[in-house]
């Protein structure tokens, strides 16, 4: 099994951009189907955008859809989310997660195998 470690969060201004990373530990990092996450206070974890084992699948939220790019490099067992033209509406904790199953990571489902410490983003106005 991965773990998982995200990086990159942080303060930004509305219409800025940010890069997450999420690394994994373990060997079979490819086999995994990733995704990324939000949580707002109040709120249900709230699916961004996920990426198939071998990157050849994206799937994206319509809120974040022309704005955010998840992408992975699997040669450094790395997840990536490059934020464009970010919102206050964006401010959350992200969380990078990860699963065998892209059926269940594309779809935004919340119960998957393994789940990151998470990294706080704000936009500010």
């Amino acid at each position: 099994q991965v773990q998982l470690v995200e990086s990159g969060g942080g303060l930004v201004q509305a219409g800025g951009s940010l890069r997450l990373s999420c690394a994994a530990s373990g060997r079979t990092f490819s086999s995994y189907a990733m995704g990324w996450y939000r949580r707002t206070p109040g709120k249900e974890r709230e699916f961004a955008a996920a990426i198939s084992g071998d990157g050849s699948s994206t799937y994206y939220a319509d809120s974040v859809k022309g704005r955010f790019t998840i992408s992975r490099d699997n040669a450094k067992n790395t997840v990536y989310l490059q934020m464009s033209d970010l919102k206050p509406e964006d401010t959350a904790v992200y969380y990078c997660a990860a699963d065998p199953s892209w059926g269940r990571v594309h779809v935004g489902r919340i119960d998957l195998e393994v789940w990151g410490q998470g990294t706080l983003v704000t936009v500010s106005s």
